[in-house]
Order: C-alpha cells, then sequence, then structure tokens
C-alpha cells in the first residue's frame, strides 16, 4: 500500500482501478479544494524547476496550465476574464520577454 494524500486528476482513480488496484479516495471540500490546488501548484513548479529536458518541462507546463485554469474556476474566473487581467496587466506593465533583471533603484 502507498500512501499519497494529494490531490490527484479526475481520471487517476478509474486508471488504478483498471490496474488492479482500490483506490481510497474522498471528495473535497470548497475550502480543502483550493488549498489542494494550490498546494498541487507549487509541486507541479518544482517539478518543472527540476525537469531535465525541453520534453519534461512542456510536460510541468501542461500541468501547470491545467491548475491555472482549475483555480480560475474555483475564483469563478472565466479563462477570457482571466487573459484579460493578463493582457491589462502586460499592457500597463509589460511582459517578461525583455528579461530585464532589476539590480537596485538609487535615490536621486
Amino acid at each position: 500500500m502507498t500512501t499519497y494524500n494529494k490531490l490527484v486528476r479526475d481520471l487517476i482513480p478509474e486508471i488504478i482501478h483498471q490496474n488492479g488496484k482500490n483506490p481510497l479516495v474522498k471528495i473535497l471540500s470548497n475550502e480543502e479544494y483550493l488549498k489542494e490546488v494550490e498546494r498541487k501548484m507549487h509541486e507541479e513548479l518544482a517539478e518543472y524547476v527540476e525537469a531535465k529536458n525541453n520534453d519534461e518541462k512542456l510536460e510541468e507546463l501542461a500541468d501547470l496550465l491545467e491548475l491555472l485554469h482549475t483555480a480560475a474556476n474555483i475564483q469563478g474566473i472565466s479563462l477570457e476574464k482571466l487573459e484579460e487581467l493578463r493582457a491589462n496587466k502586460s499592457e500597463k506593465h509589460g511582459g517578461f520577454a525583455k528579461r530585464i533583471y532589476l539590480i537596485e533603484v538609487l535615490d536621486n
């Protein structure tokens, strides 16, 4: 028996059952769900950072994107609204494409 105690994708219990094992699961409350989505985001981000090659990094980015969709849904925000917020912030403050690294701000 292996203990996981973590949020998993919706089809994982079915896949485990198809492999001849019996998963023990519970359905999370709204509060637990948000907490576990946030925990899973940290986990997937760490896996992205630790990925050894581009293919692994892309897999982890896909997991992060799935979690972003989930978090937006929990917050009651459509993907269109989320993209609008991102675009507005990018318009006001820019993106990250120019690779600018702020070292310090000096007083006049």
